[in-house]
């Protein structure tokens, strides 16, 4: 638009520019067509000459008009200069004095009565006009605000050069009351009222400048291709955006299609491999039915039990243990025999009289005949050789000779028949493995899971680990994290009421908070839980390859006291983090089947798995003076549990982590010794009509193995019989015991170290003695 207004001729932009800017209204009369100030006008522009009005002065530009040569020395006269609308052709107007390319409002262009040369009769409010032609409210002489050019501007900056020109002037087109009476544009009318006009449209004109408006203009129009280029930039940014998102999203959808295949195939060797193993568990059963043994079922009246027979393995060894001590007892007769045949120097006796000789060769005949009588009679049966040899004196070293023969003899049998012992003991555990395949095998071909059925569309279940009373625990594979699991599935029985599944249901899921919230390096952790259909639903556990204690102590008895005292450290390490957490947590049901071996052997990691029983203690229901009520009585394994336990009264039993404490004793006792402090091969049911566990106020120890009085101090604290004698938890976990050991150089630097090095070793002395 700039452009245009400069290419306009340079008188038509000065007038333009006076027009626009704040130039002062002159004094003289109120419309003069001459007067370059005048920015109003009533009435149509005749074609006379009207005087024009003295000029204000601006203080602001101080702009002055050249003064034309004829004008008189007196400063009066009338001007012979040009008019405004010399300078401006008018369009659809009658004439000149019309702005060029202005659409003068109807009431603007009335008869030639409404000039300003006749006085207006009556006060008339005429309607301003707005930049399209219509009207936006009356105003009237005493109230004439028109809006300024730059709300002009701003609200439409892009016009060509007519419509700013008329526009412009449209701003300024106010039409002011006439006050009745006035005079006429002669110069001779009322002063007063021209002043009052024109100081009302100098307060209509704007401030601003053209320089201005161009800077204004130039700021809105970069500001506007800043945000015009902005937007563009923005969409080109949403396009390539959009085409990235379908270039992914195609990408995704492949990779999906990708994941799905690998999955797909994923699943079918795991199918196969899980189906090879199966086959291959199933022959090697076989092959160990005939060399271990099997179950055989025995009929009993009306009822069928199954009976164990052993293999031809066993029957070997017990055959070649029958054999050696059928040589034993060979070696043993022959070894009588020797000893009648031995030399008389190795009896060393004093010299014999006559009377003695006389009696003694008397008694060798009688003994003699004796003898003779008794080969007699078994003369089928023995060598004649050896009969003969009765008969004759061997020599002292033939003696020796045959005496270091027979010793080798028996040394060779004991040597076999400990080695034969070995061996027997090594085919009882391989045997345990091989009953528990079966029973493994059995249970998993009459489970409903044995056909490789995918869980929740995720676990991928390959074999069964094991069975318990109501669940069934498998291997399974995690199809989304591509990791091994355990799949426990908790079956109900279908003719439980609903009451007792609700129950069921309700413990499963509290053992599943309990457990979900628990994370610990010797803790077990719970990944999932999902419900099957109304009678079942799984949790999935992490998965370990090895066997629990209790699997480890039945094949091999007992452990090394480093080993079990390793295995304590662990438990005891996980105890302090559940008594460590908010709420604390008892698990109440430690024993060696709930703890599991992760490489299978006693000098590795353990888990602590079975959250069963656990017991929450908050605020609530636990005290720390008293502990908290033992609501399920009865529940756990007896062994492993402390006499408060056991206590029946009108009022349940009061229990803290103490509990856990006696299972720790137990645990390491059984570990030390091969087998339980109290109530070793009684059943649960004996232990709880006869009070075992109430009446194990003292535990005792066998003398063999040897154990370190350390350990054995460390059992006793454990096995503590009043719970107020027993340590804690946090106790346990500071034990000196449990504690690393302090080094010699150490304790013999320090005079303290001394202390306690020559404490210990006394005590050491003292047990020895």
């Amino acid at each position: 638009m700039m452009e245009e207004l400069h290419s306009l001729d340079p008188r038509r932009q000065e007038l333009l520019e006076a027009r626009f800017t704040g130039v002062g209204v002159s004094k003289g009369p109120l419309n003069s067509e001459s007067s370059n100030q005048s920015l109003c006008s009533v009435g149509s522009l005749s074609d006379k000459e009207v005087e024009t009005p003295e000029k204000k002065q601006n203080d602001q530009r101080n702009r002055k008009r050249k003064a034309e040569p004829y004008e008189t020395s007196q400063g009066k006269g009338t001007p012979r200069g040009h008019k405004i609308s010399d300078y401006f052709e008018f369009a659809g107007g009658s004439g000149p004095g019309t702005s060029p390319g202005r659409s003068v409002p109807p009431v603007a262009r009335s008869s030639p009565q409404h000039s300003l040369s006749n006085p207006l009769p009556r006060r008339v409010e005429q309607p301003l006009y707005g930049l399209d032609g219509s009207a936006t409210k009356e105003v009237s002489e005493e109230q004439s605000a028109l809006p300024t050019l730059m709300s002009v501007m701003l609200a439409k900056p892009r016009l060509d050069t007519e419509q700013l020109a008329q526009r412009g002037a449209g701003l300024c087109f106010t039409f002011v009351s006439a006050q009745q009476n006035s005079p006429s544009s002669t110069g001779s009318g009322n002063t007063d009222s021209q002043k009052q006009i024109s100081t009302q449209h100098r307060q209509t004109q704007s401030d601003l400048t053209i320089e201005k408006i161009s800077a204004l203009e130039n700021s809105k129009n970069s500001d506007l291709e800043k945000k015009e280029g902005r937007i563009d930039d923005l969409l080109r940014a949403n396009c390539d955006l959009r085409r990235q998102i379908d270039e992914q999203q195609k990408m995704l959808e492949k990779y999906k299609e990708r994941l799905n295949r690998c999955v797909t195939m994923s699943k079918k060797l795991l199918i196969e491999k899980s189906k090879q193993e199966k086959m291959a568990c199933r022959d090697k059963s076989m092959q160990d039915r005939l060399r271990l043994g099997h179950f055989t079922t025995v009929r009993h009246g009306a009822s069928f039990t199954e009976q164990w027979t052993d293999g031809y393995a066993f029957q070997n060894l017990i055959k070649q243990q029958e054999r050696i001590n059928s040589q034993r007892e060979e070696i043993e007769r022959q070894r009588k025999m020797l000893a009648k045949r031995k030399p008389p120097a190795m009896g060393q006796a004093p010299p014999a009289t006559n009377e003695q000789k006389q009696r003694k060769s008397k008694t060798n005949g009688a003994e003699n005949e004796t003898i003779l009588w008794h080969v007699s009679l078994n003369m089928i049966s023995n060598n004649l050789l050896k009969f003969l040899s009765l008969f004759s004196r061997l020599t002292l070293a033939e003696y020796h000779e045959q005496e270091e023969i027979f010793k080798l003899r028996l040394g060779h049998l004991k040597k076999e028949e400990a080695e034969i012992q070995a061996e027997l003991e090594r085919l009882e555990r391989v045997r345990n493995l091989h009953i528990r395949e079966l029973k493994r095998i059995h249970n998993e071909d009459n489970s409903q899971f044995k056909d490789h059925p995918t869980l929740n569309d995720r676990y991928l279940l390959l074999h069964l680990l094991g069975r318990g009373g109501f669940s069934e625990v498998y291997k399974a594979f995690d199809l989304t994290e591509q990791r091994y699991v355990a799949v426990k599935i908790h079956q109900l029985n279908k003719n439980w009421r609903d009451e007792k599944k609700e129950n069921y249901h309700k413990h499963a899921c509290r053992e599943y908070r309990i457990h979900k919230e628990l994370d610990h390096p010797r803790i077990v952790k719970l990944y999932d839980y999902f419900s099957l259909d109304t009678d079942s639903f799984c949790t999935v556990l992490e998965y370990c390859e090895g066997n629990d204690l209790d699997f480890y102590l039945k094949q091999h008895k007992l452990m090394s006291e480093k080993e079990a005292r390793s295995i304590i450290m662990q438990i005891v390490n996980a105890l302090k983090y559940l008594n460590e957490i908010k709420p604390p947590i008892i698990h109440y049901d430690l024993k060696p089947g709930n703890i599991l071996l992760v490489n299978g052997t006693a000098c590795g990691e353990i888990k602590i798995t079975d959250f069963g029983l656990s017991k929450i203690m908050d605020d609530d229901s636990y005290n720390s003076v008293d502990g908290m009520e033992l609501t399920s009585q009865g529940a756990g394994t007896y062994w492993y549990l402390p006499p408060e336990c056991f206590v029946v009264g009108k009022e349940p039993p009061k229990i803290s982590n103490k509990v856990d404490v006696w299972s720790v004793g137990v645990i390491f006792y059984q570990c030390l010794y091969g087998r339980k402090p109290f109530g070793h091969n009684q059943s649960q049911q004996d232990i709880l009509q006869e009070n075992t566990i109430l009446k194990a106020t003292e535990v005792q120890f066998p003398p063999k193995p040897v154990v370190t009085p350390e350990a054995k101090a460390f059992i006793r604290r454990c096995l503590a019989y009043r719970k107020e004698d027993r340590i804690d938890v946090q106790q346990l976990a500071c034990d000196p015991y449990l504690l690393p050991h302090i080094r010699k150089s150490v304790s013999t630097s320090s005079p303290a170290g001394a202390a306690i090095a020559s404490t210990s070793g006394a005590s050491n002395n003292s047990s020895s003695n």
